[in-house]
């Protein structure tokens, strides 16, 4: 491993300005990547600016939706109950970031800018229309979240810039999310597939009776709801390891809205689902498994989705395979 100089600036001007005079260098928060990479040769930053002890980076800000700091933990993020409550499906990608240890320094800006096509919160940022926020020498702007991957570890960052925050809109009533994580094991594995949902749904009959209809299987629960009239106003689908980066599945959803929730809508939108997606044959998973994979956990997503919508669940996050 080749030495290298180590910066320590205290303020987001501070970082950029020793950033904008070096050659060769890296910002690092976290490090759970970056010195990975450094210490296996595949990275060799003559100097290193780090983001640790840069004020503005962290906190969670609740107010007309959320602001995440780039800095904030994926720790912070999964035992924040707000986000927990409202953003679920954020609160477990984060969650399920590589282990304990890792999550208790590793930061949802660094996961975000590696641009891993298998980033765990990288799908649930889609599916809230995350907006992401960069700031320079020039100033700040914002670029969304679908606009800011470019491919594999590529996204639009200019040199010297670097994510201070993640920005989501507020979501009404009747909106739950879901994210699942497809892999070998839950614990410092990467996923073999990653799937998010949100949706906002349109109760026509009795709510109560859509609490309900969650007690049984899942045929007898997409029945009942659909004997309830339950519609979607609204739909997210985001997908991960099935691209060169994470992706929408644009044409899923809007097969989705204004319609009636049924086992004829969730068969379509899983078969439009795996017809969108791009998986390769890795390592991890062959392409037709992973598009097969696709077709069964976006329903299940959907359904999680729609079991926090209607409130079905005292808890956020119900021991229940859908």
């Amino acid at each position: 491993m080749k030495a290298y100089d180590y910066h320590k600036p205290h303020t987001v001007k501070e970082a950029i300005d020793i950033m904008d005079g070096l050659e060769n260098a890296k910002y690092i928060a976290g490090g759970t990547d970056v010195m990975v990479l450094v210490r296996q040769g595949k990275l060799s930053p003559a100097n290193l600016v780090s983001l640790r002890n840069v004020s503005g980076l962290s906190g969670i800000d609740v107010q007309n939706g959320v602001r995440i700091g780039a800095g904030v933990t994926h720790t912070q993020i999964a035992n924040n109950e707000f986000i927990r409550e409202h953003y679920s499906a954020l609160a477990e990608g984060a969650g399920v970031v590589g282990s304990r240890q890792i999550r208790n320094v590793a930061t949802i800006g660094g996961n975000i800018c590696n641009a891993a096509p298998s980033a765990d919160t990288a799908c649930p940022l889609l599916i809230f229309d995350a907006a992401v926020v960069i700031t320079g020498k020039s100033g700040e702007r914002q670029v969304s979240i679908d606009d800011f991957f470019l491919g594999p570890n590529r996204v639009v960052l200019e040199k010297g810039e670097l994510v201070t925050a993640f920005v989501m809109p507020a979501f009404g009533a009747g909106t739950g999310s879901a994210y699942i994580k497809h892999a070998r094991r839950m614990a410092m594995d990467l996923p073999v597939l990653g799937i998010a949902a949100r949706a906002t749904v349109k109760v026509g009959g009795k709510e109560d009776a859509c609490r309900d209809a969650f007690a049984g299987d899942v045929s007898e629960t997409i029945k009942r709801l659909e004997a309830e009239g339950v519609a979607f106003e609204d739909v997210r689908i985001a997908m991960s390891v099935v691209a060169p980066r994470p992706m929408r599945a644009r044409k899923a959803e809007e097969s989705l809205k204004g319609r009636t929730l049924s086992e004829k809508t969730l068969e379509e939108l899983g078969e439009i689902a795996a017809s969108e997606s791009q998986p390769r044959d890795s390592i991890r998973g062959e392409a037709w498994y992973r598009r097969d994979m696709v077709r069964v956990l976006t329903k299940r997503a959907l359904l999680k989705s729609i079991e926090r919508a209607v409130g079905a669940s005292s808890m956020v996050f119900p021991n229940r395979l859908w």
